[in-house]
């Protein structure tokens, strides 16, 4: 069986990486038509300043499925992420990034079997992207309108030196974010999942959060469950991530501890992703574009190989899925055809290129 699945190619280092994930997802032997689209800012100027032409959320539509390389995200000016537009324009609900540690990897946690799964929810929390600009008229009225609702603390500044982000939190979206969490742990023999908040303060978005998530956890009595204030959870987890297994995360406490646990296994380099919802899925690296090194065949394409297999898992593919990830484990712990930043010394001469490496990864499944 071949299956249609939407290449997109991203901008900086992403179309380097997008062929060397789609290099060694080729050579598990399964059948994949690639639909190849481009999108993100080296596209912008010959598309009218649009750095996600409409063909390519159409053919994520229609393929229902893509593995899509890294794009950048302006930082305080331009448009608004478009990793974010994408997961909610498609209704990605669930981010799901596995943190694995894989010998021969530098990491402080090397002796820790590091070896869980952070399931993130997407389209809500302070990333719906609902915001009010310092010294705009909407925001003056905003103000005012929440002053004369508010029982407790009120804001303090005026509008012109106040910007304004809304933090929604729903029953719905948080439901079926742990219960994907809770399903993929019952049937991937996983034994806890933990709900991560800060209920203690935001007793009205993350208190609705917690008590959502424990009722969840009702059905599904044979995997245990608990729960961690965010800060607390961040300590735990440098202390001794082993304790944990599943964890689910409204999306900015999500984002910010997937970096965590991508560090504790080594970095982004190694962090595969995937955003999933109920007529979708994409799989992309947790890292971003790296644009200073476009060009230069230098980067570290695990991260996107991997998310490729995750891909495969999706589609059931397992002994595929096995084999990709088995060769990707065999080249790191070898340490021999690896990028620099997989060498033990990052000035090494002997570290090879980012096609080098995935097709050594190629080598192993031949």
């Amino acid at each position: 069986m071949a299956y249609d699945v939407t290449l997109i190619t991203g901008d900086g280092v992403g179309p380097e990486l997008a062929e060397a994930a789609r290099k060694c997802v080729d050579a598990t032997g399964v059948k994949i038509n690639w639909d190849v689209q481009e999108a993100g800012v080296d596209i912008m100027e010959r598309n009218g300043g649009n750095p996600l032409p409409e063909s390519v959320l159409e053919s994520v539509r229609k393929n229902r499925l893509a593995l899509k390389a890294p794009i950048t995200t302006p930082v305080g000016t331009g448009f608004r992420s478009l990793n974010v537009h994408l997961r909610q324009e498609l209704d990605l609900f669930a981010c799901v990034r596995p943190c694995k540690y894989y010998p021969g990897v530098r990491s402080f946690f090397s002796s820790v079997p590091v070896d869980l799964v952070i399931f993130r929810e997407n389209t809500e929390d302070l990333y719906a992207g609902i915001e009010f600009e310092k010294g705009a008229e909407a925001t003056r009225s905003l103000i005012d309108e929440v002053n004369r609702l508010a029982t407790g603390r009120k804001i303090a500044t005026g509008y012109e030196e106040t910007g304004v982000s809304i933090k929604p939190i729903s029953v719905s979206r948080s439901d079926r974010l742990v219960r994907a969490a809770f399903e993929y742990a019952r049937d991937n023999g996983r034994k806890k999942v933990t709900a991560v908040h800060k209920a203690n303060i935001m007793k009205h978005s993350d208190g609705l959060w917690l008590e959502t998530a424990r009722k969840v956890a009702q059905d599904f009595p044979e995997i245990e469950f608990e729960d961690r204030i965010v800060d607390n959870m961040c300590m735990q987890l440098v202390q001794k991530p082993e304790l944990y297994d599943v964890v689910a995360l409204p999306n900015l406490y999500g984002d910010i501890l997937s970096d965590l646990c991508a560090g504790l296994v080594g970095g982004l380099g190694v962090a595969p992703g995937a955003n999933i919802g109920k007529d979708a899925a994409v799989f992309e690296a947790t890292h971003g574009s790296a644009p200073k090194y476009k060009g230069l065949n230098k980067v570290n394409p695990v991260a996107l190989i991997l998310s490729g297999m995750l891909m495969l898992r999706y589609l059931k593919e397992t002994e595929a899925a096995d084999k990709l990830e088995n060769a990707v484990a065999e080249v790191i712990r070898e340490g021999k055809d690896v990028t620099y930043d997989l060498k033990p010394n990052r000035d090494d001469p002997t570290a090879v290129g980012t096609q080098e490496m995935a097709e050594a990864i190629c080598e192993k499944m031949r």
